[in-house]
């Protein structure tokens, strides 16, 4: 199994829900953070005065998936998400050794 965490465009979100369900993702951890990277923040204008922006509002989402499934989801949410422009986000995959239903105890891929 492999944990996939992605940094993405707040407004990119529901259309990279959409196409991992249709890819087969039965769920996700969403959770909005702030953070830099090579945007480095921005400038904004609020009532005439100008500040500094330096964390930018991105939205992390984590999801395991098979191995097998793993690269077309990493795909999906890479061509999904990007805008082209600087800010499109980053993803990481992780391994993952181990997962629990709690509810009914299913261990592994059948617990996801």
């Amino acid at each position: 199994m492999k944990l996939i965490i992605a940094a993405i465009k707040p407004f990119k979100l529901e259309e990279v829900r959409e196409a991992l369900t249709t890819l087969g993702v039965r769920g996700m951890m969403v959770t909005e953070i702030k953070g830099f990277g090579s945007q480095s923040g921005h400038t904004e204008i609020y009532r005439g005065a100008e500040y500094a922006v330096n964390f930018v509002p991105k939205m992390r989402l984590e999801i395991v998936v098979p191995d097998s499934l793993a690269d077309a989801a990493v795909e999906t949410i890479a061509t999904t998400a990007k805008t082209g422009k600087i800010g499109d986000g980053k993803i990481f995959v992780l391994d993952v050794s181990q997962a629990l239903r709690v509810r009914t105890g299913e261990t592994n891929d059948d617990a996801l």
